[in-house]
């Protein structure tokens, strides 16, 4: 079985979104910088081409090959509910407090822990893709996060939406396991070490 995996791309300083993110600007005012690594161009459906080469190639590969995705409402929303089709037709399972209208491939569920066992039954298998800010808490805060891939883009955006905001004051301890430099940014892979 596949391994839940958070990708978020990152500022230096914490921030996965600049401020002002909504519907209107899904990264928010200059949060756009994050995903540069990512190339541009579309594939229908509005989402990157992905990067031509390299490290970075490597790692939009693997995202892209895993085999559902876990996501909160507002980062689904924020996506344009990614035209509702992540990548390729894998279930999307948003995480989301009230019942909503499931979209293309995406299905509302309202609790972290089923939510993760149906994507990863999805999965088979494959990975299961991890985005948004409180879904990773969530996920987190549940003990079923098992790897954080942090794509940290050297930049410092002063504001916006924090990735590890209002977590609780448990320590979390994290093994570095690959770095990965890529076309400027820093691929960085942790394993979340298990309580006990």
């Amino acid at each position: 079985m596949g391994v839940v995996r958070l990708y978020m791309s990152m500022s230096v300083d914490g921030f996965i979104t600049g401020p002002e993110d909504g519907i209107e600007h899904g990264l928010g005012v200059g949060g756009e910088r994050l995903h540069d690594w990512l190339g541009s161009g579309a594939r229908g459906s509005g989402r990157p081409a992905g990067p031509a080469g390299g490290a970075d190639a490597t790692v939009f590969a693997e995202a892209m090959a895993t085999g559902a995705v876990i996501t909160g409402r507002r980062t689904f929303d924020h996506a344009g509910h990614w035209a509702g089709d992540h990548h390729d037709g894998v279930p999307v399972f948003v995480l989301s407090r009230t019942a909503r209208p499931d979209v293309g491939h995406a299905r509302h569920v309202a609790d972290v822990e089923s939510g993760v066992a149906r994507a990863k039954a999805a999965a088979g298998d494959r990975d299961v893709l991890l985005h948004g800010a409180s879904a990773a808490q969530a996920v987190l805060r549940a003990g079923l996060l098992d790897e954080l891939e942090l794509h940290l883009v050297p930049v410092l955006l002063g504001r916006g939406r924090r990735l590890f905001d209002n977590l609780p004051p448990d320590h979390v301890e994290l093994d570095l396991v690959r770095v990965l430099d890529g076309n400027d940014v820093q691929h960085l892979r942790y394993r979340v070490r298990s309580k006990g």
